[in-house]
C-alpha cells in the first residue's frame, strides 16, 4: 500500500462545515423486506453525522438498498421493501432527532427520473433547522444512479446541486455509481470517518504480522475466483468453508457434491493444482453430510470424514463443517499459531447448520494473540447471531475488528490496495477541488 496515498485523501476533518449543506453518502444496506436486519452498518456512520451536526452543517444522507434493478430488463422496482424509511425511524428513535424523507415521481419501469424542484421547501427548512436533515429515498430508485451516458451526469449535477460540499462514509459501496463516483467532480470532497479507519484497517490485512491465516467460504465459487486467488497469494494459511470448500473437495479428490456444478469443479482444479506445490490449504477433516437443505432433520445427516474420500463417490449436500474439525491437531495450531486472521465466512447453510460457524468462531477467540478481522455483513451477523455472548465480550476489544463491507475487503485485496477502488481514488484525485 502506498501510505502517500492515504496521506492525500481529503478528510472530513479538515472540511469547513459551518452553515454547509452536507451530502453524504453512507452504506446503509441493512433493511430486508422493510425490516433492518442489523443496525451495525448505521451504527458506525454515528460518527460522522454528529460531527457534521456539531461543526453546523446541515446533513442529507442517502445510501442504497437491495437491488431495485432488474439486470435483464434494466426494470426498476421501487419496492416498499426497500426503502429508507426503517433506517431513519432508527436515527430518529437513537438521536431523538427528525429527518425527512422526500417523496418522488416514480415510473413503473424506471424509477424516480431525477429530483425535481419539489425538494427546495425541504432544502429551506433544514437550512432554518426546522428538520435536522434530509434522508434522500434509495439511490438505486433514481433512474440515474447506475445508468451510462447523460441520465447518469445528469443525476450526479442533480445531487450537487443540493448542497456544498460532499462526504463519502460508504466503506461498502465500492462499485462507482452516481452517488460515490461521478458526484466528486461536482463538489469539493472528502472522506467519512468510517471510510478512513475502514481503509487504515485494510493496512493491517495487506501488510499483516505473520503467519497470516484467512478463513473464507461462499455460496458460489465462480464469483470469489478473483478475490480468492488474491488472498490464496496474499497468505500464509487458509481454510476453506462453505460451496467453496465443497467445490475444492470435488476437483481435489475426484468426488461429486450435490449441488457443486461441473463448471465450478473445472474452475477449482486451478487453485489445487497450484496448492500441490505451496500447500496454503488447511483441509477441514470432518464435514456434515445432508440429503436436504430444508432443515435439519434426524436421521437425513450424518458426518463423515474427508480422509474416507475415493474418486468417483457420490455425496449429498455438504451442509456444515463438524466441530470436531476445529479440534483436530493442525487444524487447531494453524489457528493458534496465526497472528492475523481475516475471517469472511459463513461454514454451514444457516439457520439450519450453524456449529460449524460457532465453533471456528470459539477457536478461533482462543488465539489472544492475533489480529482478528470480521469482513462482510453475513460473516458479522452470523457471529452476532451464533456467537452472542462471545460478540459482546469481543466489540471493544482491540484485537478484534469488524468491516462493515465484506466485498470491498476482498476486493481491496485483489487489487492490492484500497486506493485501487474507484470511489475512493476519485476522492484523492478529485476531492477537495469540486
Amino acid at each position: 500500500m502506498d501510505r502517500r496515498q492515504g496521506d492525500s485523501l481529503p478528510s472530513i476533518q479538515d472540511a469547513e462545515l459551518e452553515d454547509k449543506t452536507v451530502l453524504v453518502r453512507f452504506d446503509h444496506n441493512v433493511v430486508k423486506n422493510g425490516e433492518i436486519k442489523d443496525p451495525f452498518r448505521i451504527d458506525r456512520t454515528i460518527g460522522t453525522l454528529f460531527h457534521i451536526v456539531e461543526r453546523g452543517g446541515r446533513p442529507i444522507l442517502m445510501t442504497h438498498i437491495g437491488r431495485p434493478r432488474d439486470k435483464e430488463t434494466g426494470k426498476i422496482q421501487c419496492r416498499e421493501g426497500e426503502s429508507v424509511r426503517p433506517i431513519v425511524d432508527y436515527i430518529e428513535q437513537k438521536l431523538h432527532t427528525r429527518f425527512f424523507v422526500p417523496e418522488f415521481e416514480i415510473d413503473p419501469e424506471k424509477g424516480i427520473m431525477g429530483i425535481d424542484t419539489s425538494i427546495n421547501i425541504a432544502i429551506r427548512e433544514l437550512r432554518s433547522r426546522k428538520v435536522s436533515g434530509i434522508y434522500l429515498p434509495n439511490t438505486r430508485w433514481f433512474f440515474g444512479e447506475e445508468a451510462k451516458g447523460p441520465e447518469r451526469e445528469r443525476f450526479a449535477l442533480q445531487l450537487a446541486g443540493l448542497a456544498d460540499i460532499y462526504v463519502n462514509d460508504a466503506f461498502g459501496s465500492w462499485q462507482p455509481h452516481a452517488s460515490t463516483y461521478d458526484i466528486v467532480r461536482h463538489l469539493p470532497s472528502c472522506a467519512g470517518f468510517l471510510m478512513q479507519q475502514e481503509i487504515k484497517n485494510l493496512d493491517r490485512v495487506l501488510e499483516p504480522e505473520r503467519p497470516f491465516l484467512a478463513v473464507v467460504a461462499g455460496a458460489k465459487y465462480d464469483t470469489k475466483i478473483g478475490p480468492l486467488y488474491a488472498i490464496y497469494d496474499k497468505v500464509d494459511r487458509i481454510i476453506l468453508g462453505g460451496v467453496i470448500y465443497n467445490t475444492y473437495l470435488c476437483a481435489r479428490y475426484g468426488v461429486r457434491i450435490k449441488g457443486v456444478s461441473d463448471s465450478d469443479i473445472n474452475l477449482a482444479r486451478e487453485l489445487v493444482e497450484k496448492d500441490k506445490v505451496t500447500k496454503k490449504i488447511i483441509e477441514l477433516p470432518f464435514i456434515v453430510e445432508s440429503d436436504t437443505l430444508e432443515g435439519r432433520k434426524e436421521g437425513h445427516y450424518k458426518t463423515i470424514s474427508v480422509s474416507d474420500f475415493k474418486s468417483g463417490r457420490e455425496y449429498g449436500y455438504i451442509a456444515d463443517i463438524d466441530p470436531a474439525s476445529f479440534r483436530d491437531g493442525k487444524v487447531h495450531a494453524t489457528i493458534l499459531d496465526a497472528r492475523t486472521i481475516l475471517v469472511n465466512a459463513v461454514m454451514g447453510f444457516t439457520p439450519h447448520f450453524i456449529e460449524g460457524s460457532q465453533a471456528l468462531d470459539h477457536t478461533i477467540d482462543e488465539n489472544r494473540d492475533a489480529i482478528k478481522m470480521y469482513g462482510g455483513g453475513d460473516t458479522l451477523q452470523e457471529f452476532k447471531n451464533l456467537c452472542p455472548g462471545l460478540y459482546l465480550s469481543v466489540m471493544d476489544n482491540a484485537r478484534y475488528y469488524f468491516f462493515t463491507g465484506g466485498g470491498t475487503v476482498l476486493t481491496a485485496i485483489g487489487k492490492g490496495s484500497p486506493y485501487g477502488l474507484q470511489p475512493i481514488r476519485a476522492l484523492i484525485e478529485k476531492g477537495g477541488r469540486g
